[in-house]
């Protein structure tokens, strides 16, 4: 927690609406909308991106060359060792920074220090956990042309959590939880892993055991009950999920000497002529109003796939802030302080209705479709949780969210989600019922192990993941309600559905009452509110 920090961003980051404020931008998947709230409500934005770092390849120099707790890492490397980089996937940031991503600066300095030591046997692996493979074409964005050049295939390629060859079991935690890692991670002399950390929730002990592990080993935090008891992911501190990854951390730790890097971005989200969109509507210069107009007017216009197309094209002005390289708990002991320092804003006491417009990505979809599954979780898991203290939204309130929902599903990247969708949600939504009854056909069918391993198919695991994200925010709040979404898709996942944000309002009224208080997370560009 950091309120210092966030107290001086509050006047700023934190508006009350009155009869002459503007009306609000709500993101709605590909599309946006501009909403009247309520008089008295509040408006949480986004603390004005931090400048970057003038030079990035000194930034990443001077980490390598004097990291914390550690020795520098010219010093580890020595002719004839075994060195493994590993490095976060596509799932983050969103949408993909611009080139050069941040990943490829750092592999190339950790690279161009281990020629320089003599070292020859070098593995460069995507830590993708359960997620989809990285395509060749995703793989180069992210390492740049030499090193893909270089490395890729034989020396450069995804981690295949269902490689029965290709994991090594390290142990159990005190408290019995399973710790299997990538076998050439594991046997390497050093491993050295690339993250980048966009939230609070990244990074740390969460970063190896988590990337380079198994279903066996994550579904020691991936659970219902660890979800559930998560206050809230964006807080290490009280989520039993980072407590999990910890105790496998130190397991792994004690394997197998790691080097973390880890980096922190600002939230430059939106560049060009779309830059407007990351300030307060009340700033919009009318130059600024009229393009949204005309960018609206387009969207609307064009096939939702065509959108989708333009949309995922997009790529963000990323700025690097911070770096630090050594040891993990020191390493990220600053992050997490970096972190703060971009997106903390402190915010005044709960409130009885929380609304939020969801963007088209996610990350999950990335180059894909944002189905349903990955609509609650987004809103559920993601939005509910941008929290430390308390949820913004009070035990019993109403989440009030536009997106369109739509009942689309991405055939090569989320087979398991069609299934999850026609067959589980049909049956039931208790993600405690979910997991006894499904979770083990799903995450052992051959099929689905398959796709994993040989196409670019999430884990047939991964839609239980999805839904258990959002397990916290179903116990603790009373209502959920999409502005626009697909009524059959909304029915499926038990959740309410509104035509305009007037009437979304009016079915929340009978839950809270007629008096209640409202606060709108405006949110892309990320943050998160600090709730005493």
């Amino acid at each position: 927690m950091v309120p210092s920090r966030a107290a001086r961003q509050r006047d700023a980051c934190v508006v009350q609406m009155t009869e002459s404020s503007p009306p609000v931008l709500f993101h709605y998947g590909e599309s946006f909308r501009l909403e009247r709230l309520p008089v008295g409500s509040r408006v949480v934005y986004a603390p004005p991106p931090l400048p970057g770092l003038a030079d990035p390849q000194a930034a990443v120099a001077a980490a390598l060359d004097n990291p914390l707790g550690t020795d520098p890492l010219a010093e580890l490397l020595h002719p004839g060792m075994r060195m493994t980089i590993a490095f976060d996937d596509i799932s983050l940031p969103l949408p993909p920074m611009r080139t050069p991503d941040v990943r490829q600066i750092v592999i190339e300095q950790v690279l161009a220090r281990a020629y320089r030591a003599g070292v020859e046997d070098i593995h460069v692996i995507a830590a993708l956990a359960v997620h989809r493979r990285m395509t060749p074409a995703e793989l180069r964005r992210v390492v740049g042309a030499r090193v893909f050049d270089g490395f890729y295939p034989d020396r450069l390629y995804n981690h295949d959590a269902e490689d029965p060859e290709g994991i090594t079991v390290l142990g159990e935690t005190p408290n019995g939880e399973a710790v299997e890692l990538n076998r050439r991670a594991a046997e390497s002399d050093l491993l050295v892993y690339v993250n980048i950390n966009l939230t609070t929730m990244d990074g740390g002990h969460k970063s190896v055991p988590v990337g380079l592990g198994t279903y066996r080993s994550l579904r020691a935090h991936h659970n219902v009950h660890s979800l559930r008891h998560s206050r809230s992911f964006m807080d290490p501190q009280e989520s039993e999920l980072h407590h999990s990854a910890r105790r496998q951390g130190q397991i792994v730790e004690a394997a197998v000497r790691t080097f973390h890097i880890e980096t922190t971005l600002n939230n430059d989200m939106f560049g060009g002529p779309l830059a407007f969109l990351g300030k307060p509507e009340a700033r919009w210069t009318p130059r600024e109003q009229a393009l949204f107009a005309g960018v609206k007017r387009t969207l609307d216009r064009m096939p939702m796939r065509a959108r989708r197309t333009l949309f995922q094209q997009m790529t963000a002005p990323y700025a690097l802030t911070g770096i630090a390289a050594g040891a993990v708990d020191e390493v990220h002991t600053l992050t997490l302080q970096r972190c703060a320092e971009q997106q903390a804003v402190l915010v005044e006491g709960q409130a009885d209705v929380v609304t939020a417009g969801l963007p088209y990505i996610c990350p999950y979809n990335v180059n894909s479709i944002m189905n349903p599954i990955l609509v609650m979780c987004l809103g559920l898991g993601y939005f509910f949780n941008l929290y430390q203290g308390q949820p913004l939204v009070r035990v019993g309130g109403v989440l009030i969210f536009t997106h369109p929902v739509p009942r689309e599903f991405h055939p090569v990247h989320h087979p398991s989600y069609i299934d999850f969708y026609e067959e589980v949600l049909a049956e039931t939504t208790d993600p405690a019922e979910i997991e006894t009854r499904w979770e083990p056909r799903y995450a052992e069918d051959e099929w689905y192990r398959h796709l994993y391993r040989t196409s670019y198919a999430y884990h047939g695991v991964h839609p239980f993941y999805m839904w258990y994200w959002g397990a916290h925010a179903l116990e603790h709040v009373g209502e959920v309600i999409f502005v626009g979404g697909d009524r059959e898709a909304c029915h499926r996942m038990g959740f309410r559905r509104a035509d305009t944000m007037g009437d979304a309002l009016e079915m929340a009224e009978q839950v809270v009452g007629r008096d209640f208080s409202l606060t709108h997370m405006h949110c892309p560009p990320l943050f998160y509110c600090e709730v005493p």
